[in-house]
């Protein structure tokens, strides 16, 4: 595997002092702080960077207003990353310093690729009961007062040419797609082996640059259900969820980001191998949810967002 997911993402946004409330409650690390830019860390290292928007060197923006400026994916070595330099050259935006080899991509979004510097992790993840797997004994599932992101899980991106994008990831990188939206979409991932996306392509009917949303992989779906009502109780407002994507199977809660767009929770993706043949899907509401609450769920009632809250030691108790 040449790329193995995202390193680094880096925002330009102008307050910072509403992104650095947001993702201390996001459940990120905060490691580096000045007047104009914050440092967080994921559990395995994979970097949230944030920094206003008249930063020296900040690459351009893609859209007004606050949003994704770069992101840097890690590869598995140096000798990737000489491949790529090579592959690059001439691209416009084309630059190779630092251990660091980019260009822009033909959405005007600046891609960098580096030796990756995650880490890898043993995590205690009690496993799901269903009729025919019982991989949890004498073994509650666990509850999570609030989550604790592992990594950067993959990042969605509106584009002006899904076609030019997905060939320039695949041809340049090895990326690979997972699933489609005709002429509209393309899901991608790294590499053969994989979860189901770790870059979602989506051209809207009126084609534009953007960004739509930044997803965090968290162990499971009780830690997508308390991260989010955690974020609730912290004040922060939920665009959809939580919720089930039916083409990755993966449980969702997105919320507002200040620093632009979206940001997600998501656990119990797909995973995929090279035997895996891409489906195409007509987008619309049940494509994108399954099921899903608008609105959020209130982190205090552990109901849904403005309904009443019970009022009994039991839901069977009656007035």
């Amino acid at each position: 595997m040449d790329v193995l997911g995202i390193d680094e993402i880096t925002y330009g946004a102008d307050d910072l002092a509403a992104c650095k409330k947001f993702l201390n409650d996001w459940g990120l690390n905060l490691v580096e702080e000045t007047d104009k830019s914050l440092v967080y860390e994921s559990m395995n290292k994979c970097r949230v960077i944030v920094k206003t928007t008249d930063f020296p060197g900040l690459p351009p923006a893609i859209e007004d207003g606050p949003t994704l400026r770069e992101v840097v994916w890690g590869c598995s070595g140096d000798e990737v990353i000489a491949r790529f330099a090579e592959k690059l050259k001439g691209q416009p935006g084309y630059v190779n310093e630092g251990g660091r080899v980019g260009c822009m991509d033909p959405n005007g979004l600046a891609v960098r690729f580096q030796k990756t510097r995650k880490i890898e992790l043993d995590l205690d993840s009690p496993g799901m009961n269903t009729w025919g797997t019982k991989s949890r004994r004498n073994q509650r599932s666990p509850i999570y007062d609030r989550a604790t992101p592992i990594e950067v899980g993959h990042v969605v991106f509106f584009v002006k040419d899904v076609k030019a994008c997905e060939a320039f990831y695949a041809d340049n990188f090895g990326f690979v797609a997972s699933d489609r939206y005709p002429n509209r979409g393309a899901f991608m991932r790294c590499a053969a082996e994989g979860g189901h996306h770790d870059l979602f392509l989506l051209q809207p009917p009126e084609p534009r640059a953007g960004l739509n949303h930044v997803a965090f992989t968290v162990r499971d779906i009780h830690e997508v259900f308390g991260g989010g009502m955690a974020m609730a109780r912290d004040g922060w407002s939920t665009q959809i969820g939580p919720g089930r994507h039916p083409i990755s199977s993966a449980y969702f809660w997105y919320f507002n980001f200040p620093g632009g767009g979206l940001i997600e929770y998501y656990a119990d993706e797909d995973f995929l191998d090279a035997e895996w043949e891409a489906r195409e899907f007509e987008p619309g509401p049940t494509i994108f949810a399954e099921w899903a609450i608008d609105g959020g769920l209130d982190g205090n009632t552990r109901r849904q967002k403005s309904a009443k809250a019970p009022d009994g030691q039991f839901l069977t108790d009656k007035k």
